[in-house]
Protein backbone atom coordinates (compact mmCIF):
# COMPACT_ATOMS: atom_id res chain seq x y z
CA UNK A 1 0.00 0.00 0.00
CA UNK A 2 2.78 2.89 1.06
CA UNK A 3 4.81 1.66 -2.47
CA UNK A 4 1.59 2.16 -4.04
CA UNK A 5 1.38 5.33 -2.27
CA UNK A 6 4.89 6.28 -2.84
CA UNK A 7 5.11 5.58 -6.61
CA UNK A 8 1.42 7.71 -7.50
CA UNK A 9 3.35 10.64 -5.26
CA UNK A 10 6.55 10.23 -6.95
CA UNK A 11 5.35 9.48 -10.98
CA UNK A 12 4.91 13.20 -11.77
CA UNK A 13 7.56 16.61 -10.51
CA UNK A 14 3.92 18.36 -9.55
CA UNK A 15 2.53 15.33 -7.24
CA UNK A 16 5.69 15.30 -4.52
CA UNK A 17 6.18 19.18 -4.74
CA UNK A 18 2.45 20.48 -4.61
CA UNK A 19 1.79 17.72 -1.50
CA UNK A 20 4.42 19.41 0.04
CA UNK A 21 3.72 23.14 -0.57
CA UNK A 22 0.08 22.58 0.80
CA UNK A 23 1.61 20.40 3.90
CA UNK A 24 3.26 24.21 4.34
CA UNK A 25 0.65 26.31 3.53
CA UNK A 26 -1.28 24.83 6.41
CA UNK A 27 1.34 24.51 8.72
CA UNK A 28 2.78 28.24 8.39
CA UNK A 29 -0.40 29.43 8.53
CA UNK A 30 -1.06 27.69 11.66
CA UNK A 31 1.99 28.97 13.15
CA UNK A 32 1.72 32.77 12.00
CA UNK A 33 -2.33 32.97 12.95
CA UNK A 34 -0.56 31.34 16.41
CA UNK A 35 1.87 34.19 16.81
CA UNK A 36 -0.43 37.20 15.98
CA UNK A 37 -2.83 35.72 18.63
CA UNK A 38 -0.41 35.73 21.12
CA UNK A 39 1.23 39.25 20.22
CA UNK A 40 -2.23 41.14 19.80
CA UNK A 41 -3.17 39.05 23.77
CA UNK A 42 -6.21 38.06 21.31
CA UNK A 43 -5.75 34.20 22.24
CA UNK A 44 -3.48 32.14 23.57
CA UNK A 45 -0.06 34.02 25.00
CA UNK A 46 3.05 35.60 23.48
CA UNK A 47 5.71 33.37 22.26
CA UNK A 48 9.27 33.43 22.34
CA UNK A 49 11.08 32.29 19.27
CA UNK A 50 14.39 31.89 18.39
CA UNK A 51 14.18 34.10 15.02
CA UNK A 52 12.37 37.01 15.56
CA UNK A 53 8.28 35.99 14.17
CA UNK A 54 8.67 38.67 11.53
CA UNK A 55 11.74 37.55 10.16
CA UNK A 56 10.77 33.78 10.30
CA UNK A 57 7.12 34.37 8.80
CA UNK A 58 9.05 36.29 5.51
CA UNK A 59 11.34 33.36 5.35
CA UNK A 60 8.43 30.63 5.61
CA UNK A 61 6.27 32.42 3.29
CA UNK A 62 9.01 33.16 0.09
CA UNK A 63 11.00 30.71 0.13
CA UNK A 64 9.67 27.71 2.04
CA UNK A 65 6.07 28.01 0.33
CA UNK A 66 5.80 29.43 -2.46
CA UNK A 67 8.92 27.48 -4.20
CA UNK A 68 7.17 24.11 -3.41
CA UNK A 69 4.52 25.34 -6.07
CA UNK A 70 7.24 27.30 -8.64
CA UNK A 71 9.45 23.81 -8.75
CA UNK A 72 6.73 21.91 -9.33
CA UNK A 73 5.54 24.18 -12.05
CA UNK A 74 8.70 24.42 -13.84
CA UNK A 75 9.59 21.24 -13.71
CA UNK A 76 6.65 20.17 -15.38
CA UNK A 77 6.79 23.12 -17.99
CA UNK A 78 10.48 23.42 -19.21
CA UNK A 79 10.70 20.19 -20.75
CA UNK A 80 7.67 21.59 -22.65
CA UNK A 81 8.30 25.15 -23.38
CA UNK A 82 12.07 24.22 -24.70
CA UNK A 83 10.72 21.07 -26.17
CA UNK A 84 13.61 19.78 -23.93
CA UNK A 85 14.20 16.68 -21.77
CA UNK A 86 12.27 15.27 -18.75
CA UNK A 87 13.66 16.65 -15.53
CA UNK A 88 14.19 13.01 -13.77
CA UNK A 89 12.65 11.40 -10.85
CA UNK A 90 15.89 11.54 -8.97
CA UNK A 91 16.08 15.43 -9.42
CA UNK A 92 12.55 16.40 -8.60
CA UNK A 93 12.30 13.79 -5.59
CA UNK A 94 15.91 15.15 -4.22
CA UNK A 95 14.68 18.94 -4.60
CA UNK A 96 11.29 18.07 -2.80
CA UNK A 97 12.85 15.70 0.39
CA UNK A 98 15.57 18.06 0.93
CA UNK A 99 13.01 21.15 0.96
CA UNK A 100 11.12 19.12 3.18
CA UNK A 101 13.61 18.48 5.54
CA UNK A 102 14.63 22.09 5.42
CA UNK A 103 11.28 23.10 6.12
CA UNK A 104 11.01 20.66 9.03
CA UNK A 105 14.38 21.68 10.75
CA UNK A 106 13.42 25.37 10.49
CA UNK A 107 10.13 24.62 12.66
CA UNK A 108 12.15 22.86 15.37
CA UNK A 109 14.85 25.01 15.18
CA UNK A 110 12.26 28.06 15.85
CA UNK A 111 11.31 26.31 19.27
CA UNK A 112 14.22 23.75 20.38
CA UNK A 113 17.22 26.37 19.08
CA UNK A 114 18.38 28.35 15.97
CA UNK A 115 21.22 25.94 15.08
CA UNK A 116 19.07 23.65 14.04
CA UNK A 117 16.92 26.15 12.00
CA UNK A 118 20.22 27.20 10.40
CA UNK A 119 20.71 23.47 9.38
CA UNK A 120 17.36 23.73 8.22
CA UNK A 121 17.94 27.00 6.12
CA UNK A 122 21.08 24.70 4.56
CA UNK A 123 19.25 22.08 3.13
CA UNK A 124 16.42 24.46 1.82
CA UNK A 125 19.46 25.92 0.25
CA UNK A 126 20.09 22.41 -1.25
CA UNK A 127 17.10 21.62 -2.70
CA UNK A 128 16.97 24.88 -4.32
CA UNK A 129 20.38 24.44 -6.18
CA UNK A 130 19.15 21.36 -7.22
CA UNK A 131 16.19 22.52 -8.71
CA UNK A 132 18.37 25.58 -10.33
CA UNK A 133 21.14 22.80 -11.73
CA UNK A 134 18.57 20.80 -13.45
CA UNK A 135 16.37 23.30 -15.10
CA UNK A 136 19.66 25.35 -16.15
CA UNK A 137 20.41 21.93 -18.21
CA UNK A 138 17.55 21.77 -19.79
CA UNK A 139 17.82 25.60 -20.95
CA UNK A 140 21.17 25.07 -22.18
CA UNK A 141 20.54 22.64 -24.01
CA UNK A 142 17.23 23.82 -25.75
CA UNK A 143 17.80 24.60 -28.85
CA UNK A 144 16.25 26.66 -31.86
CA UNK A 145 13.38 27.26 -28.98
CA UNK A 146 12.44 30.90 -27.50
CA UNK A 147 14.30 30.65 -24.22
CA UNK A 148 13.09 34.12 -22.86
CA UNK A 149 10.55 33.30 -20.37
CA UNK A 150 12.95 30.27 -19.28
CA UNK A 151 15.56 32.81 -18.98
CA UNK A 152 14.16 35.08 -16.91
CA UNK A 153 12.46 32.66 -14.46
CA UNK A 154 16.32 30.86 -14.12
CA UNK A 155 17.70 34.47 -13.82
CA UNK A 156 14.87 34.86 -10.77
CA UNK A 157 15.80 31.12 -9.37
CA UNK A 158 19.87 31.88 -9.28
CA UNK A 159 18.28 34.92 -7.15
CA UNK A 160 16.35 32.99 -5.21
CA UNK A 161 18.83 30.82 -4.12
CA UNK A 162 21.21 34.28 -2.89
CA UNK A 163 18.90 35.38 -1.34
CA UNK A 164 18.74 32.08 1.11
CA UNK A 165 22.51 32.00 1.20
CA UNK A 166 21.85 35.77 2.22
CA UNK A 167 19.61 34.49 5.10
CA UNK A 168 21.83 31.61 6.23
CA UNK A 169 24.85 34.07 6.35
CA UNK A 170 22.30 36.58 8.24
CA UNK A 171 21.58 33.72 10.58
CA UNK A 172 24.97 33.29 11.36
CA UNK A 173 26.58 37.05 11.43
CA UNK A 174 23.81 38.81 12.37
CA UNK A 175 23.92 41.04 9.95
CA UNK A 176 21.14 43.33 9.12
CA UNK A 177 22.49 43.82 5.38
CA UNK A 178 22.44 40.34 4.91
CA UNK A 179 18.58 40.08 6.30
CA UNK A 180 17.58 43.56 3.72
CA UNK A 181 18.76 41.09 0.66
CA UNK A 182 17.13 38.12 1.53
CA UNK A 183 14.02 39.84 2.02
CA UNK A 184 13.86 41.93 -0.97
CA UNK A 185 15.82 39.43 -3.12
CA UNK A 186 13.32 36.97 -2.23
CA UNK A 187 10.42 39.14 -3.34
CA UNK A 188 11.82 41.95 -6.24
CA UNK A 189 14.30 39.75 -7.56
CA UNK A 190 13.27 35.90 -6.99
CA UNK A 191 8.87 35.43 -7.11
CA UNK A 192 8.37 38.90 -8.67
CA UNK A 193 10.35 37.79 -12.73
CA UNK A 194 8.91 34.52 -11.93
CA UNK A 195 4.94 35.18 -11.87
CA UNK A 196 5.51 37.71 -14.55
CA UNK A 197 7.19 35.46 -16.64
CA UNK A 198 5.00 32.58 -16.41
CA UNK A 199 1.72 35.35 -16.18
CA UNK A 200 3.24 36.71 -19.49
CA UNK A 201 3.22 33.39 -21.25
CA UNK A 202 0.84 31.33 -19.98
CA UNK A 203 -2.68 34.18 -19.20
CA UNK A 204 -2.93 34.52 -22.97
CA UNK A 205 -2.43 31.09 -23.88
CA UNK A 206 -5.26 29.42 -21.40
CA UNK A 207 -6.93 32.76 -22.69
CA UNK A 208 -6.84 32.20 -26.05
CA UNK A 209 -7.96 28.14 -25.29
CA UNK A 210 -11.44 29.25 -24.23
CA UNK A 211 -12.51 32.10 -24.85
CA UNK A 212 -14.03 32.31 -28.75
CA UNK A 213 -12.05 35.06 -31.10
CA UNK A 214 -9.45 35.58 -29.02
CA UNK A 215 -6.02 37.65 -30.18
CA UNK A 216 -3.04 36.70 -28.35
CA UNK A 217 -1.53 39.63 -27.37
CA UNK A 218 2.02 39.29 -25.24
CA UNK A 219 4.43 41.93 -26.24
CA UNK A 220 8.16 41.19 -25.54
CA UNK A 221 8.76 44.49 -24.72
CA UNK A 222 5.81 44.96 -21.82
CA UNK A 223 7.54 42.01 -20.15
CA UNK A 224 11.25 43.64 -20.36
CA UNK A 225 9.61 47.29 -18.92
CA UNK A 226 7.88 45.07 -16.16
CA UNK A 227 11.07 43.23 -15.42
CA UNK A 228 13.44 46.28 -15.52
CA UNK A 229 10.74 47.84 -13.07
CA UNK A 230 10.83 45.07 -10.87
CA UNK A 231 14.72 45.10 -10.27
CA UNK A 232 14.55 48.80 -10.25
CA UNK A 233 12.44 48.85 -7.24
CA UNK A 234 14.15 46.05 -5.46
CA UNK A 235 17.71 47.92 -5.50
CA UNK A 236 15.71 51.44 -4.68
CA UNK A 237 14.61 49.78 -1.48
CA UNK A 238 18.19 47.88 -0.84
CA UNK A 239 19.75 51.53 -1.18
CA UNK A 240 16.93 53.15 1.34
CA UNK A 241 16.06 55.34 -1.75
CA UNK A 242 11.93 54.88 -1.16
CA UNK A 243 11.11 58.22 -2.21
CA UNK A 244 11.74 57.04 -5.63
CA UNK A 245 10.17 53.88 -5.80
CA UNK A 246 7.21 55.78 -7.61
CA UNK A 247 9.28 56.09 -10.61
CA UNK A 248 9.26 52.66 -11.29
CA UNK A 249 5.99 51.44 -9.60
CA UNK A 250 4.09 53.38 -11.31
CA UNK A 251 5.27 52.21 -14.63
CA UNK A 252 4.74 49.23 -13.74
CA UNK A 253 1.17 49.32 -12.68
CA UNK A 254 0.47 51.05 -15.58
CA UNK A 255 1.67 48.15 -17.59
CA UNK A 256 0.08 45.38 -15.73
CA UNK A 257 -3.58 47.44 -16.11
CA UNK A 258 -2.89 47.72 -20.07
CA UNK A 259 -2.13 44.08 -20.03
CA UNK A 260 -5.12 43.14 -17.88
CA UNK A 261 -7.28 45.02 -20.03
CA UNK A 262 -5.82 43.67 -23.19
CA UNK A 263 -5.48 39.52 -21.91
CA UNK A 264 -9.55 40.78 -21.30
CA UNK A 265 -9.98 40.49 -17.69
CA UNK A 266 -13.86 40.90 -17.73
CA UNK A 267 -14.45 38.37 -20.64
CA UNK A 268 -12.25 36.09 -18.35
CA UNK A 269 -15.21 35.51 -16.45
CA UNK A 270 -17.01 33.56 -18.87
CA UNK A 271 -14.68 30.34 -16.93
CA UNK A 272 -13.48 29.99 -13.57
CA UNK A 273 -10.85 28.16 -14.18
CA UNK A 274 -9.20 31.19 -16.32
CA UNK A 275 -10.83 33.83 -14.13
CA UNK A 276 -8.79 33.07 -11.23
CA UNK A 277 -5.55 34.14 -13.41
CA UNK A 278 -6.60 37.10 -14.57
CA UNK A 279 -8.36 38.54 -11.26
CA UNK A 280 -4.92 37.68 -9.54
CA UNK A 281 -2.81 39.55 -11.94
CA UNK A 282 -5.15 42.31 -11.71
CA UNK A 283 -3.80 43.03 -8.17
CA UNK A 284 -0.60 43.37 -9.58
CA UNK A 285 -1.30 46.84 -10.61
CA UNK A 286 -3.30 48.07 -7.50
CA UNK A 287 -0.32 46.81 -5.37
CA UNK A 288 1.93 48.79 -7.36
CA UNK A 289 -0.42 51.74 -7.49
CA UNK A 290 0.20 51.67 -3.60
CA UNK A 291 3.72 51.34 -3.83
CA UNK A 292 4.15 54.33 -5.78
CA UNK A 293 1.34 56.47 -3.31
CA UNK A 294 3.12 55.53 -0.36
CA UNK A 295 6.48 56.22 -1.94
CA UNK A 296 5.37 59.82 -3.24
CA UNK A 297 4.35 60.27 0.23
CA UNK A 298 7.81 59.91 1.68
CA UNK A 299 8.98 62.22 -1.09
CA UNK A 300 6.59 65.14 -0.11
CA UNK A 301 7.46 64.75 3.80
CA UNK A 302 11.30 63.60 3.38
CA UNK A 303 10.49 61.20 6.23
CA UNK A 304 9.44 57.59 5.99
CA UNK A 305 5.74 58.00 6.82
CA UNK A 306 4.27 54.41 6.38
CA UNK A 307 0.37 56.12 5.97
CA UNK A 308 -0.21 52.77 3.99
CA UNK A 309 1.52 50.63 6.86
CA UNK A 310 1.86 47.06 4.56
CA UNK A 311 -0.98 47.51 2.75
CA UNK A 312 0.73 47.37 -0.69
CA UNK A 313 2.90 44.10 0.32
CA UNK A 314 0.30 42.44 1.22
CA UNK A 315 -1.97 42.89 -1.87
CA UNK A 316 1.38 42.08 -4.26
CA UNK A 317 1.81 38.90 -1.95
CA UNK A 318 -1.83 37.34 -1.22
CA UNK A 319 -3.15 39.03 -4.03
CA UNK A 320 -1.27 38.67 -6.61
CA UNK A 321 1.37 35.54 -5.27
CA UNK A 322 -1.11 33.39 -3.95
CA UNK A 323 -4.10 33.92 -5.95
CA UNK A 324 -1.86 33.49 -8.98
CA UNK A 325 -0.01 29.76 -6.95
CA UNK A 326 -3.69 29.07 -6.27
CA UNK A 327 -5.14 29.22 -10.02
CA UNK A 328 -2.20 27.70 -11.79
CA UNK A 329 -1.58 24.58 -9.15
CA UNK A 330 -5.59 23.77 -9.29
CA UNK A 331 -5.32 24.13 -13.09
CA UNK A 332 -2.34 21.44 -13.37
CA UNK A 333 -3.44 19.77 -10.67
CA UNK A 334 -6.97 19.38 -12.48
CA UNK A 335 -4.86 18.63 -16.20
CA UNK A 336 -2.65 16.72 -15.17
CA UNK A 337 -4.86 13.94 -13.11
CA UNK A 338 -7.17 13.55 -16.40
CA UNK A 339 -10.10 15.52 -15.28
CA UNK A 340 -11.98 18.00 -17.48
CA UNK A 341 -10.34 21.30 -17.10
CA UNK A 342 -13.56 22.67 -15.12
CA UNK A 343 -13.09 24.70 -11.62
CA UNK A 344 -15.94 23.54 -9.17
CA UNK A 345 -17.97 25.75 -7.54
CA UNK A 346 -16.24 25.32 -4.01
CA UNK A 347 -12.71 25.87 -5.35
CA UNK A 348 -13.63 28.84 -7.07
CA UNK A 349 -15.79 30.55 -3.24
CA UNK A 350 -12.48 29.05 -1.72
CA UNK A 351 -10.49 31.76 -4.58
CA UNK A 352 -13.03 34.22 -3.69
CA UNK A 353 -11.99 33.71 0.53
CA UNK A 354 -8.51 34.66 -1.02
CA UNK A 355 -9.52 38.01 -2.35
CA UNK A 356 -11.34 38.52 1.24
CA UNK A 357 -8.27 37.59 3.22
CA UNK A 358 -6.32 40.38 0.69
CA UNK A 359 -9.13 42.97 1.26
CA UNK A 360 -9.28 42.65 5.04
CA UNK A 361 -5.60 42.98 5.48
CA UNK A 362 -4.87 45.74 3.65
CA UNK A 363 -8.09 47.84 4.93
CA UNK A 364 -6.89 48.48 8.59
CA UNK A 365 -3.80 50.56 6.73
CA UNK A 366 -5.92 51.99 3.76
CA UNK A 367 -9.04 53.55 5.96
CA UNK A 368 -7.67 55.27 8.94
CA UNK A 369 -10.83 54.76 10.87
CA UNK A 370 -11.03 51.23 11.42
CA UNK A 371 -7.09 51.14 12.04
CA UNK A 372 -8.11 50.97 15.61
CA UNK A 373 -9.35 47.28 14.70
CA UNK A 374 -6.59 46.56 13.31
CA UNK A 375 -5.01 43.44 15.02
CA UNK A 376 -8.47 41.71 15.23
CA UNK A 377 -8.69 42.43 11.52
CA UNK A 378 -5.56 40.95 10.88
CA UNK A 379 -6.17 38.06 12.54
CA UNK A 380 -9.17 37.66 10.70
CA UNK A 381 -7.29 37.59 7.61
CA UNK A 382 -5.27 35.23 8.46
CA UNK A 383 -8.04 32.98 9.47
CA UNK A 384 -9.50 33.61 6.31
CA UNK A 385 -6.87 32.72 4.42
CA UNK A 386 -6.05 29.53 6.92
CA UNK A 387 -9.82 28.05 6.20
CA UNK A 388 -9.81 28.55 2.17
CA UNK A 389 -6.25 27.19 2.39
CA UNK A 390 -6.73 23.88 4.27
CA UNK A 391 -10.03 23.49 2.44
CA UNK A 392 -8.03 23.70 -0.68
CA UNK A 393 -5.47 21.44 0.48
CA UNK A 394 -8.22 18.77 1.77
CA UNK A 395 -9.86 18.51 -2.03
CA UNK A 396 -6.31 18.76 -3.99
CA UNK A 397 -4.03 16.29 -1.94
CA UNK A 398 -5.76 13.25 -2.49
CA UNK A 399 -5.48 13.75 -6.12
CA UNK A 400 -1.44 13.60 -5.46
CA UNK A 401 -0.98 10.16 -4.15
CA UNK A 402 -3.80 8.72 -6.24
CA UNK A 403 -3.46 7.80 -10.24
CA UNK A 404 -4.80 9.77 -12.88
CA UNK A 405 -8.12 9.39 -13.25
CA UNK A 406 -7.75 8.57 -17.53
CA UNK A 407 -5.34 5.81 -16.72
CA UNK A 408 -2.12 7.13 -18.23
CA UNK A 409 1.18 7.47 -16.68
CA UNK A 410 2.58 10.87 -14.68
Amino acid sequence: MLNKLWLNISSAPHRSLFLAGALQGIFTLTWWVYDLAGRYALLGSFSVWSIAPTWSHAFLMIYCFFPFFIFGFLFTTYPNWLNGKKISKNVYMTTCLLMVVGVALFYTGLIHGQWLSILGVTAILGGFISAFRALQLVLIQAKGQDRRHAIVTSTALLMGCLGIAAYLLWLLTEAQLLLDFSRHAGIWFFLMPILLAVSHRMIPFFSSRVLDNYVIVRPYWILWIMLACTVAHGLLQLMQLLQYLWLSDFLLALCALYLSIRWGLLRSFQVSLLAVLHIAFAWLSVSMLLFGLQSLVFMQTETETWILGMAPLHALAIGYFASMVLGMASRVTIGHSGRPLVLDRFTWQLFIGFQATTVIRVLPELIPAIGQFAPALYLIAGLIWLTCFTLWAIRYIPIYWRPRIDGKPG
